[in-house]
């Protein structure tokens, strides 16, 4: 199989200031000082890995492990600090509830606003406006504007307009845990489908029963590095045991 993410001693930082102004006066009179010291905050340390064409991985890690991060990266939203990180084809994020989404805009044109984000031909698109709705249950919501829904509605849209063309590799955090039992039972079946076609996935989740089911591999981050990676079973057991001490 050929490799469609590599990421090579990949970094990010951000840049805070280590002493605390509480006004913009002596926030200005410490640069006058020449006191303001910036110091780089490391959020993912030199990470590697790579996914071949047609896996799954999962990304699972305590809140601030740097999971989101690492997707915003991967979707090419955030540029990393240092390191390289080479992706080959068409990439559909799904890393923010809501993110690409219009709340003045109604469903029908929210489809064809997120769809030209993800950059695809509209005149394909506009024919499938009302499957999309139907698939995430909002057909009949697709006049009303997007601020008149609810978290999981929003949630079921994106996912419907993301999965609708399959692409090359599709990054999902969290979203498969938003919604019924009902959306859960499609979102796993259209993610079989999208896996049957070679598609890459990687999604971040805190539900390890979904990964054991999903995942070829599972990445563990811990505190911005990679604490293991490889068969989801050996990772899982591993990441429990850390829980449980």
């Amino acid at each position: 199989m050929s490799i469609v993410i590599k990421v090579n001693d990949l970094q990010f930082d951000y840049r805070v200031l280590n002493r605390h102004q509480f006004s913009l006066k002596s926030l200005f009179k410490d640069v006058l000082k020449n006191k303001i010291e910036i110091e780089n905050y490391h959020v993912l340390k030199k990470l590697s890995f790579t996914l071949e064409k047609g896996e799954v991985l999962s990304i699972i890690g305590k809140n601030g492990a740097g999971k989101s991060t690492l997707l915003k990266i991967l979707s090419k939203i955030l540029p990393p600090t240092a390191g390289d990180l080479v992706i080959t084809g068409t990439v559909a994020p799904m890393i923010e509830l809501g993110a690409g989404f219009n709340p003045e805009l109604t469903c029908r044109e929210n489809i064809l606003f997120y769809s030209a984000l993800l950059g695809r031909d509209l005149k394909e698109v506009k024919p499938r406006v009302e499957t999309i709705a139907s698939w995430a249950g909002v057909l009949d919501h697709l006049d009303y504007q997007l601020r008149t829904f609810s978290s999981g509605m929003i949630a079921r849209l994106a996912f419907s307009i993301a999965t609708d063309q399959v692409p090359d590799i599709l990054i999902i955090d969290e979203v498969l845990s938003v919604g019924d039992s009902e959306f859960t039972k499609l979102s796993r079946a259209r993610m079989d489908q999208i896996m049957s076609t070679g598609a890459t996935i990687v999604l971040v989740s805190h539900d390890l029963e979904t990964v054991k089911k999903l995942a070829t591999k599972v990445l563990w981050l811990d505190n911005g590095s990679i604490k293991m990676f490889g068969k989801p079973e050996l990772v899982i057991e591993k990441y429990q045991e850390s829980q449980n001490v």
